[in-house]
């Protein structure tokens, strides 16, 4: 393997890595530095998350810029502030020793007036998130008419959450003298038009298989019934006593009501999800990348950017609706050489998606059953014991108190005195699952057949589909083109051949039919119409989710007729606060959110064991 010296970066940034511990650069940096450094072709990298794709495009355009022009020579565009932050942050450090060099990062939840400033002192390097970028572009804050390299991360993610537009409007304003490198962790058809949109004869390379997970990770899957999800969740992290891990949620709901039941049971978490403030992420990831926090429940999107190297386990709570996605999800664990274990919670209609993960990460999953009390409590009293033994004594200051303890313990032999050692440590954990089910017993009795879609969402029809070629994110980006307000949250998304569904906040109900209707938007020329649907599918009149419907528009000429905005196109949310208030990977599974989920108090932790104790 090569040296980052002999890949022809030149002293100051090698001393830069030496400093931060750098050694070897990865498989992937190996082939892109040179690649970029030698040739202004377009590039195609793809590598599995954590394998330094930062420095690996970063580091070559620190090569080449020139330091001493102040204006903006590489636009980097990220999908979430939280990778643009780490992006931003990573490339400071890179150039520690270039003092000439400044790096801006700009992004949505934090103040316009300071971006703008930082960006008139001249910055060569400015990394941003989508909307954001469009904004300062707007007001002709940046300027991107000298940028020599157009970096696209996480690109599949883009496009997930509806940013076609903004990265549209971006490559506007860029020379098409430009080299555009795209780097991505999953290789879904999305980034394929990614690239015959924005490319041109790129060159293509890849650290391992396209879309496959880590090798350093192992994948297990769990059966369990919406009412055993939780507690299911539970006993896997009361078997693991030192876990470190992330539960994924596939919507802000779900995810704050599992951190905080899991709070509330006497766990070491905190959720991490769109509603938060800037300034409360920061707090929640900073506690758990110190370890004051142990689980951290969040969303795919809010956990971008996070980079933690040492979690032993990614929790899967639903799997994400676009399936490449748990590619980015187990890709957290298993990271800078350690092992590391990505569970699946699925119920039997989930259970079908596990081959098509199969197929793309090249590994198959192991079926694990639910642990039961006697397993869990024999765990955490053998870690128990092993702490105990490889605990060092220090006699010189236990010395002056050594004679009182065994005057007091004296008449206790050591059988006696270690049951009471353990039972102090362990009276609570013994007595909770004395008598525990088994909850790998999945009866009849359970509500995996519980009302298919959430309480506190309302089932829209759409009337198109697959053959309209809408996917997930287009229909995001067609509802939040319909500004029905301000973080409205998008639920469970069915894309069907000739019709769709999708979920919004039943708040937004009369909000989500009044803005269809008086935007009267199309779908590549196809007039919308969008209807509220009042049963399941199975509740009547022979056509899927049919029933009773609450509908506008004139369904004989196919719904709504198209109508112009005042500027002549559709109006569109731009900032990245607006425009992320769910997405495609932010959503709840339709048939699996049963009043149980949210009740799941049913099976109480004793708190304690690898968690945080309740006062």
């Amino acid at each position: 393997m090569s040296t980052f010296l002999e890949l022809g970066l030149k002293e100051p940034i090698n001393k830069a890595l030496t400093d931060l511990g750098y050694e070897k650069p990865t498989v992937i940096q190996e082939k892109a530095i040179p690649q970029i450094i030698s040739s202004t072709d377009d590039l195609k990298a793809f590598a599995q998350t954590g394998t330094g794709k930062t420095a690996a495009f970063s580091l070559p355009i620190l090569e080449l810029l020139d330091e001493k022009n102040g204006n903006v020579q590489a636009i980097i565009l990220s999908p979430t502030r939280e990778l643009a932050v780490q992006i931003g942050n990573n490339i400071k450090d890179f150039c520690k020793y270039l003092p000439d060099v400044k790096v801006t990062t700009v992004y949505g939840g934090s103040s316009m007036e300071d971006q703008i400033r930082s960006l008139k002192r001249g910055s060569q390097i400015v990394v941003g998130t989508p909307g954001r970028t469009v904004d300062l572009i707007k007001r002709r804050a940046l300027k991107l008419g000298n940028v020599q390299w157009l970096v696209l991360d996480e690109a599949d993610e883009m496009l997930n959450m509806g940013f076609k537009d903004e990265l549209d409007k971006v490559l506007e304003a860029t020379p098409e003298t430009k080299q555009t490198l795209l780097f991505s962790a999953t290789f879904p058809r999305e980034v394929e038009a990614i690239a015959r949109n924005y490319m041109t004869k790129p060159v293509e390379i890849t650290s391992g298989e396209k879309n496959a997970g880590s090798e350093n990770v192992s994948h297990e899957y769990y059966s369990v019934t919406e009412r055993t999800r939780y507690p299911s969740l539970k006993r896997i992290a009361d078997l693991n006593p030192d876990i470190y891990a992330i539960i994924f949620c596939r919507t802000r709901r779900e995810t704050q009501e599992v951190a905080d039941n899991l709070i509330r049971d006497g766990y070491s978490a905190d959720s991490l999800h769109g509603d938060l403030s800037q300034g409360q992420r920061d707090s929640v990831m900073g506690k758990f990348r110190k370890r004051t926090i142990k689980i951290l429940v969040a969303t795919d999107v809010a956990a971008r950017g996070l980079d933690v190297t040492e979690l032993t386990h990614v929790l899967n709570h639903k799997l994400p609706d676009q399936i490449e996605n748990y590619t980015h999800r187990s890709g957290r664990t298993g990271r800078a050489g350690n092992k590391g274990i990505s569970i699946v919670l699925v119920n039997g209609k989930e259970k079908g998606k596990l081959r098509q993960i199969e197929r793309i990460i090249k590994k198959k999953f192991v079926e694990g059953k639910v642990p039961t009390g006697k397993e869990i409590v024999k765990n955490q009293l053998m870690n128990l014991i092993d702490k105990v033994q490889n605990t060092e004594v220090n006699e010189s200051e236990m010395e002056e108190f050594l004679p009182s303890i065994y005057e007091k313990l004296e008449a206790l032999d050591r059988e006696e005195l270690i049951k009471k050692f353990v039972s102090l440590e362990f009276n609570t954990m013994l007595k909770y699952y004395e008598n525990s089910k088994d909850l790998n017993d999945l009866s009849s009795k359970d509500n995996s057949r519980a009302r298919a879609s959430d309480e506190n969402m309302t089932r829209f029809f759409i009337n198109i589909g697959r053959k309209d070629n809408l996917n997930p994110g287009k229909l995001i980006g067609l509802i939040n083109e319909q500004n029905i307000g301000d973080k409205v949250e998008i639920g469970a998304i069915d894309i069907l051949d000739t019709f769709s569904f999708f979920e919004i906040d039943k708040n937004f109900e009369d909000a989500t039919l009044s803005a269809f209707l008086d935007n009267q938007p199309d779908f590549d020329g196809r007039s919308v119409n969008v209807e509220v649907t009042k049963k399941e599918r199975g509740g009547g009149g022979g056509r899927r989710g049919g029933g009773d419907r609450k509908s506008f528009g004139n369904k004989r000429e196919g719904g709504f007729g198209r109508k112009k905005s005042s500027d002549g196109g559709s109006s569109r949310r731009s900032s990245d606060s607006s425009r992320r208030s769910d997405r495609s990977t932010d959503r709840p599974d339709r048939s699996s959110r049963g009043a149980s989920d949210r009740s799941s108090s049913s099976e109480r932790s004793p708190g304690g064991f690898g968690r945080r104790r309740k006062d």
